[in-house]
């Protein structure tokens, strides 16, 4: 009895010391993003939606909010996790096929640290595809290109990280599907991703992403395989450059050998000027013939280049205001223009002012 009695206050004197440590490396901190636009479609939709392949900046000639969320982050050495609930424009677009309640959810993940430079996370999260992200502050243009909008923003799955130094970093994912929350029903097929990022220098960035998976019910399963691969390269103080390339395959029919394809080049130059000021171009190219991606009326192909030009201001270190022509000039005539029918171009006038706390 006296074992067992001392064996417990053992016990509770370790818990006791247990609870009062305090782990030096925690820390948590809160943020937050706010970005309003006016944004105008040269074509005036009646239902002020732009053309259907885009999600951020949708709205024609509204003052709206493209995107808002408020941020907790917690790091650790062994811990980490991100909670971020958003509202806007870009939540309403993007999250549509999910359940009300996480529309709302930009982020929502934790990991933990199982190994020296080996992380596991798990949860909503960020895509590990392309560049660009939904926070327009963090990307050269003000609005995404078309393979941007055309790929996944978030992802929901598990993904087990590797930095074995500064330069390289290897990761393998499990997902829920291609920017799935919510797995489509009677889908049990899982989703794949890999992502490798290479950094020789401080002024170069390499990444290559890939996506391996099926995006229906499994009755009429068709595989998907996706690749994506990009360079940053700042090649002074001032000017830098971005180009990417997106390629992808699906089966024509479960089960088939043949596949539909699609491709996307990009790239994008960003010049700093004086006085707090930038300007950025972009020219984009998108094919997507069988409309495995991207939608047409009459389902005739979709084959578009596009060209963008912005200025940014940044009168404070936290807010940036952003001004953006651009257009689209499709092979097919796929835009539909009030009153008149459908044309082969279009033409976008979009502002934006941003603040980050």
């Amino acid at each position: 009895m006296k074992k067992v009695l001392i064996g417990a206050a053992l016990l509770m004197a370790s818990s006791a010391t247990f609870a009062q440590e305090k782990d030096s490396t925690a820390s948590l901190t809160f943020s937050g993003y706010v970005e309003a636009y006016y944004g105008y479609d040269f074509l005036r939709p009646s239902d002020h939606n732009r053309p259907g392949f885009i999600y951020s900046h949708n709205r024609h000639n509204e003052v709206n909010i493209n995107l808002a969320f408020i941020k907790a982050n917690y790091t650790s050495d062994r811990v980490r996790g991100n909670l971020a609930l958003m509202a806007g424009t870009y939540a309403q677009a993007n999250y549509a096929a999910e359940s009300s309640i996480m529309q709302h959810v930009y982020e929502a993940n934790v990991g933990v640290r199982v190994a020296k430079n080996l992380w596991l996370d798990a949860g909503v999260m960020p895509s590990h595809i392309g560049f660009e992200s939904a926070v327009s502050k963090d990307c050269y243009t003000l609005t995404r290109s078309i393979m941007a909008e055309n790929t996944p923003y978030y992802e929901a799955g598990a993904k087990l990280t590797y930095n074995p130094n500064d330069k390289w970093a290897f990761s393998v994912m499990y997902l829920n599907g291609w920017q799935r929350i919510k797995r489509v029903d009677g889908n049990q097929t899982p989703g794949v991703g890999s992502q490798v990022v290479f950094k020789p220098s401080s002024n170069v960035t390499l990444n290559w992403s890939t996506f391996i998976g099926n995006d229906k019910p499994d009755t009429v399963r068709q595989m998907r395989y996706f690749n994506n691969v990009y360079g940053i390269f700042n090649i002074t103080n001032k000017f830098s450059v971005i180009a990417g390339m997106d390629y992808g395959m699906e089966q024509t029919a479960k089960g088939s050998s043949d596949y539909n394809k699609w491709y996307s080049p990009i790239v994008i130059a960003r010049y700093a000027l004086p006085g707090n000021f930038a300007i950025a171009g972009r020219m984009e190219y998108y094919k997507d013939e069988n409309n495995v991606i991207i939608s047409t009326p009459g389902n005739v192909g979709f084959e578009t280049t596009g060209y963008s030009l912005n200025l940014d201001y940044a009168p404070i270190r936290n807010v940036l205001i952003r001004v953006e022509g651009k257009t689209f000039d499709s092979r097919q005539a796929i835009y539909s223009k009030y009153e008149k029918g459908l044309q082969k171009n279009a033409g976008l006038l979009t502002t934006s002012i941003a603040i980050s706390f």
